[in-house]
């Protein structure tokens, strides 16, 4: 069931939700928590969706504020969806305007469960320092996607110098598989001495960036990240040691396929993750992630990990290993010194 309110307010929607449960009989019981949405006007259907399907593994009480033009006349617009149209929750759309595109504390307190913990999310842009904002600070975990911002590589760098535990990144949820999948073949071949980690793509990523951290953290190697020109943000992972390559190469979108020195190659699941799976994974914890806590405070900084195209890998860059770091600027080199332009 939808239904359609304007020009309300929060009291207002919190007494039709109750009319609808009378009226309809929708049971509310085993909701475990709030889900505050903070989506741009254009934005907010994809994160609903998402939303809905994670619902069905937490239920929950969806909330989404869609922030509409500042300088539009001061008003709030709802749309309530209970039953089959909000999986297994229920979904309350505001829709602020003027002073109302702003989303607060006060603007959804009414319309938070009773002592039910908090997840805010970003599923686009989101504030300079998101546990400071006035949802953020009522929240117990925070999620941004940085993947999806205007300005990736400044959002995951905003991040890192405003991290609070509890805060988490959709561009580190994505990765999980390949973490997990790495970390068993680590643990299977004992200990070796890695030189190099090579991570290919079609682009440099956030996603690539937080494993290459990630890596050199654990590994204690230098990371060189390459672009192939392919479809897939991420589809190789090369561990160079002096016995030969461990790789694992996922050459479309389900399976990969694992290579090691001296064994048969073995293919692997491994599928690329949507949306609304990595929703539904970080709605599974309410506490910090304390390793992504390490990588994005003291890995963006302190690990090796350079970037450079196939085609100038090939050209012979030679300065790649030791002049470039993680960077989300294009550093500019002067052409006397031979350097090339990296991003």
């Amino acid at each position: 069931m939808i239904v359609q309110m304007e020009n309300t307010t929060a009291a207002k929607i919190e007494k039709k939700l109750n009319q609808l449960r009378d009226e309809n009989g929708v049971v509310t019981l085993g909701r475990v928590l709030t889900l505050v949405i903070l989506a741009q006007a254009g934005h907010s259907e994809m994160a609903v969706e998402a939303a809905n399907y994670a619902s069905h593994e937490h239920p929950c009480r969806i909330i989404v504020h869609v922030a509409h033009s500042r300088t539009d006349e001061t008003r709030l617009d709802a749309q309530l969806r209970v039953g089959g149209d909000a999986g297994a929750s229920e979904v309350i759309l505001m829709h602020g305007y003027g002073d109302l595109a702003e989303p607060t504390e006060t603007l959804v307190s009414a319309l938070l469960l009773p002592d039910a913990p908090i997840v805010a999310w970003w599923p686009h842009d989101f504030p300079q320092n998101p546990s400071e904002s006035s949802i953020g600070r009522i929240a117990h975990r925070r999620i941004t996607d940085s993947s999806r911002a205007d300005e990736p590589f400044a959002s995951l760098t905003q991040l890192a110098r405003q991290y609070t535990p509890g805060d988490t990144d959709l561009a580190w949820t994505r990765i999980t598989n390949w973490r997990v999948q790495l970390a068993a073949v680590l643990d299977q071949v004992g200990p070796v001495d890695v030189r190099e980690i090579v991570l290919e793509g079609k682009g440099v990523a956030p996603s690539m960036l937080l494993l290459g951290v990630w890596l050199s953290q654990r590994l204690g190697a230098k990371v060189s990240v390459r672009t192939d020109g392919s479809g897939r943000a991420l589809n190789r992972v090369a561990l160079l040691t002096d016995q030969g390559a461990v790789e694992i190469n996922r050459p479309g979108r389900t399976v990969a396929v694992l290579s090691q020195p001296g064994q048969p190659d073995q293919q692997i699941a491994m599928p690329v993750r949507d949306l609304k799976t990595c929703l539904a994974e970080e709605l599974r914890r309410l506490d910090a992630d304390e390793v992504y806590g390490d990588v994005i405070r003291a890995g963006i900084d302190a690990a090796e990990v350079c970037t450079a195209a196939e085609s100038e890998q090939e050209a012979g860059a030679e300065a790649v290993a030791e002049d470039a770091v993680v960077e989300e600027t294009v550093t500019e080199a002067s052409a006397e010194n031979g350097a090339e332009d990296r991003s």
